[in-house]
């Protein structure tokens, strides 16, 4: 159930994110599904093998390349999604780091208070 409340939290970031940002577009709600879901993956899969072999780059720049990674994660994600665009590089970097941000606002509600 969280992992559904989580990709639902994040299609949402999506949509906001596309009507603030000039550059980004989403097609409707279900697009914005299938790039939470398709980022989870890239994520899961993608991303630490980008880490593992970009890791002389991400320890010169103490770790400053991850935004680079996660700005790389979203062009990709870009590229497999019908009805989702990120128009350059750019674009992608501060989309990554504004759905980063919504994310660690909104994923906390998640957790269980014991």
């Amino acid at each position: 159930m969280k992992l559904i409340l989580k990709i639902l939290i994040t299609a949402i970031g999506v949509i906001i994110l596309s009507k603030i940002l000039p550059g980004v577009e989403v097609s409707d709600f279900l697009s914005a599904v299938f790039v939470a879901i398709t980022l989870g993956f890239l994520r899961l899969f993608v991303k630490p093998i980008l880490i593992f072999l970009t890791l002389p780059a991400t320890i010169i720049t103490l770790g400053l390349f991850l935004f680079v990674i996660n700005a790389i994660i979203i062009l990709l994600a870009s590229s497999l999604v019908d009805g989702f665009y990120v128009s350059g590089f750019w674009t992608a970097l501060l989309f990554s780091l504004l759905l980063s941000l919504f994310q660690s606002l909104f994923n906390p509600m998640l957790e269980e208070k014991n």
